[in-house]
């Protein structure tokens, strides 16, 4: 008899309705992984972000046919299902099931924790939908399971590098290029979520994960193209690691380019992809005068993606440890020290290298 194998997809979460706006900002902004502040501060910092950027933030969301909530919750349901099917071919003895754990809102991780044992699962994979590891997403999201789950587990911490990832981003590039009329004199923007410049020095690897991973797209792209990885959503006064999104926007914009602008750490639609980059860089593209404008779609259920977190969790359950990465073991070099592998004597970096041929 086969095992029950559960699946844990982990992801932010998003408000399913106006009234869950504030709720939703509040809960993400009193994480102390996000506001690394003491505790009395960062829940009246928490209330008082929350309060003030409700009413702009529930206009966004109404812009989105999603009935005034995030669709991230839809998109990932659906790549829970895709997952299952293509599980369903690897480990045909088995019994797979996805469940999903919101940090922020429903189904929180405590929900989908419960969820996993009335199931009474014999292997547990979890399963972070942040390519890049960061401390604020993917180690937020795992601290939040350890409190609620108290059995054993395999744990994937990112995959920015695996070959199917990688290639189902330049799919969807070349796809959303060949749309727009294969226009010359291109500026790609490779977008993600921006952090804190004091998280970076603080050891997070993400920065690095996400310009190494831009590198390897780039050197699939025409040769010719711009491309310039770049980070949105700043919120808050302390310094953001850049170059801002929006700035490139303008640089490229009034240098009359195509602007061609995917996102590399968001793999779902939601408010970052539909309405920053799908409409409010839109008009400063338009504005500034550049040639076109297109934004390439989140990776949603392309069969790279889905065959990236099929392999990555199939790779899980074979091995003797607890923890890896695309690499299989440490991923980062050893300067990152928020990476949540030990280190090693050898060169993570060299993998690096190896992955990417």
């Amino acid at each position: 008899m086969g095992r029950r194998v559960a699946v844990v997809l982990f992801n932010l979460g998003g408000p399913d309705k106006p009234a869950s706006v504030q709720p939703f900002l509040q809960n993400l902004f009193r994480d102390p992984a996000i506001i690394r502040a003491p505790l009395p501060l960062r829940w009246f910092l928490a209330r008082l972000i929350s309060r003030t950027r409700a009413p702009a933030v529930i206009k966004n969301y109404a812009m989105m046919d999603a009935g005034g909530g995030s669709p991230l919750l839809r998109e990932t349901e659906f790549q829970a299902r895709a997952l299952e099917a293509e599980l369903a071919k690897r480990l045909p003895g088995d019994e797979i099931k996805c469940f999903i754990a919101m940090r922020y809102w429903h189904p929180f991780t405590e929900e989908a924790a419960a969820e996993v044992k009335r199931w009474r699962a014999d292997e547990v994979v979890l399963l972070p939908l942040y390519p890049q590891f960061s401390t604020t997403t993917t180690g937020s999201s795992l601290e939040a399971w350890k409190k609620s789950f108290s059995g054993a587990a395999k744990t994937v911490c990112c995959f920015p590098f695996e070959e199917n990832f990688v290639s189902a981003h330049v799919d969807r590039i070349l796809e959303a290029h060949k749309k727009a009329g294969a226009p010359e004199q291109v500026t790609l923007l490779l977008s993600a979520h921006g952090l804190p410049e004091q998280v970076v020095r603080d050891g997070d690897p993400y920065q690095w994960q996400c310009e190494t991973m831009a590198e390897m797209i780039a050197g699939r792209v025409p040769a010719h193209w711009d491309v310039i990885p770049c980070y949105q959503s700043r919120v808050g006064p302390l310094k953001w690691i850049g170059p801002a999104t929006e700035a490139e926007v303008e640089r490229a914009a009034k240098a009359k380019k195509h602007i061609l602008i995917a996102p590399i750490a968001f793999v779902s639609e939601h408010i970052e992809t539909l309405v920053e980059l799908g409409e409010e860089y839109r008009l400063i593209a338009e504005a500034d005068g550049a040639a076109s404008y297109t934004r390439v779609e989140a990776l949603g259920t392309h069969p790279g993606f889905i065959h990236t977190l099929a392999q990555e969790t199939v790779s899980a359950l074979d091995m003797k440890e607890t923890i890896r990465s695309c690499a299989g073991g440490r991923l980062c070099p050893a300067d990152w020290t928020g990476c949540p592998h030990a280190v090693k004597h050898q060169k993570a970096g060299e993998r690096v290298k190896e992955l990417a041929g």
